[in-house]
């Protein structure tokens, strides 16, 4: 970069003249006024904009180091040997410093929230009590790890979702019974009496007490010049600047990244106590109380659903509570807490139950094809009940995916207002999760009960009844034979061809689609 020490010159940037500690520069082939620049200026507007260009003449900026007139030629061996140490000592310290934070985010965090979440649902005080030096035990360490990182997984997306149901909240409104508030009654009217054109000398003295309070003060407001300082645009330059990635996790060299690692661990638990251990032993609670045994395979996630459903009642009760008292801010919170658990229930029955439910019934409307019994399928739920489970699930999930691709090809073939009791999934003003927020339960429930009839009159009509048509037409025909290689408590379904579909479909697959089918049949 060529150097000008003259001060007839201004920097581009910042407007100023060039001093003996500051001087100007021209690093591009800029002419004119435009060309001189501070080397601070300059890497600024680098670190800024990103670029390694003149904006204006597309030249790429270069540096060189100036060296001081009494350099040496050779750097003497003590310079050398002590640069070498302090290279290696910064190698050193950086690479303690990363194992650092590579123990607190893959180790402490997912170690913590797995034990935590253990203790709390033994059943006892003593494993709470216990947890600090569990917490620090080598058993299982590996094991723990790698669920920690499945409950750290499941809390990060549970406030991702907190905040962005806020944001939908906050764009789109909340439900009408949450905005409605309760107005006062009006007030009695006034008898209107004669007022001898008061009111007309009231404006007059008020607009001269107005103009000599104008004319009286002659200072300025101190907050305009603060105003006029003010710039947006540096606030959140210096917010972006302040925080970052590597700062938030560590890896700009601070120690900072503990407290972020303290405060990641304090939310992991809150949220484990609020969102699985209340649930599950509120839903434990109501069960006793009716009677109900919780025992079995499914009991912790039967229960916990229970529990969510006995919260949303409490959660309404009390919010008509609040209301009858005039408590607003109660009432508006116990509004955004109902919204937030109606919203979650509501996407686990339409993106966990109802595919499962679907998976079941193809799986029992075609036992006669594969000649198999429900006994066959009582011997696989005991044996792999979880597995079993997912294989429906993702089966079920492929054909409403399939079932919806099926309505919108319907939707280009026939014309406009045939399929007028389903929504169009194209349109872009149709919101599932605006859906959840602003219908009753009521309402979803009946358009649940009505997805789930049209789905099983469609496997009806697509499976069961074809099936029994072949067998009565050509009896030799079923049942289709598997051909599986190993023996297995689920071998009637073909794991290759599952796979295949899972290889093309899955990294496509429509997942709106599905919620937007289940909660677009309208109800009449």
């Amino acid at each position: 970069m060529d150097s000008d020490g003259s001060g007839a010159d201004f920097c581009r940037f910042c407007r100023s003249e060039a001093s003996s500690d500051r001087p100007l520069f021209h690093p591009c082939i800029c002419t004119g006024s435009i060309k001189w620049i501070h080397q601070e200026c300059l890497v600024q507007w680098m670190r800024y904009s990103r670029k390694e260009i003149c904006e204006l003449c597309g030249h790429r900026f270069s540096f060189m180091p100036i060296y001081s007139p009494d350099m040496p030629r050779r750097l003497p061996i003590r310079d050398v040997v002590g640069g070498l140490v302090t290279s290696v000592a910064s190698a050193v310290k950086d690479w303690l410093h990363y194992t650092l934070v590579a123990l607190a985010w893959l180790g402490i965090v997912p170690l913590t929230a797995c034990r935590t979440y253990r203790c709390m649902f033994l059943g006892s005080l003593d494993p709470v009590i216990s947890l600090p030096f569990d917490i620090v035990s080598a058993e299982n360490l590996a094991k723990d790890v790698f669920s920690g990182c499945f409950v750290v997984t499941c809390t990060l997306f549970v406030f991702i979702g907190l905040i962005w149901l806020q944001e939908q909240i906050m764009h789109g409104g909340g439900p009408d019974w949450m905005e409605r508030e309760v107005l006062p009654a009006p007030a009695a009217e006034e008898v209107p009496l004669p007022d001898n054109n008061n009111d007309r000398v009231n404006d007059v003295a008020a607009d001269e007490g107005a103009r000599d309070e104008a004319n009286g003060e002659g200072g300025e407001d101190p907050l305009v010049g603060d105003e006029a300082n003010w710039n947006p645009m540096e606030w959140d330059r210096a917010a972006a600047e302040e925080m970052t990635w590597a700062r938030l996790l560590g890896l700009d060299g601070s120690m900072a990244f503990l407290e972020h690692v303290f405060w990641v661990v304090s939310l992991n638990t809150l949220f484990i106590v609020v969102f699985a251990f209340c649930p599950y032993h509120i839903g434990r609670l109501g069960a006793v109380l009716a009677g109900v045994t919780t025992e079995g395979r499914f009991a912790g996630p039967l229960t916990a659903l229970a529990g969510y459903v006995i919260v949303e009642v409490i959660l309404a009760v009390l919010h008509g509570a609040a209301s009858l008292l005039r408590l607003r801010s109660v009432k508006k919170a116990l509004g955004f807490c109902y919204v937030v658990v109606k919203v979650a229930l509501l996407s686990v029955v339409e993106i966990g139950v109802i595919p499962l439910i679907c998976g079941w019934w193809l799986d029992l409307c075609s036992l006669s094809m594969f000649d198999a019994t429900l006994k066959d399928r009582e011997s696989s739920l005991q044996a792999a009940p979880w597995t079993l489970m997912f294989i429906h699930w993702l089966v079920g999930m492929f054909y409403i995916y399939y079932f919806a691709s099926f309505i919108l090809l319907l939707r280009e073939v026939l014309r406009p207002g045939v399929l007028w009791f389903l929504k169009n999934l194209n349109d872009p003003d149709f919101s599932p999760v605006q859906e959840m927020i602003h219908l009753s339960v009521w309402s979803h429930i009946r358009r649940l009960i009505v997805s789930a009839m049209i789905f099983g009159t469609a496997v009806l009509f697509m499976l069961w009844l074809p099936i029994r048509v072949i067998k009565y037409v050509l009896p030799g025909f079923l049942p289709y034979a598997v051909a599986v290689h190993t023996e297995a408590p689920v071998n009637e379904l073909s794991l290759e061809l599952l796979l295949l579909q899972v290889s093309f479909s899955s990294f496509f697959f429509p997942l709106t689609y599905i919620v937007k089918l289940t909660i677009s049949i309208i109800m009449i």
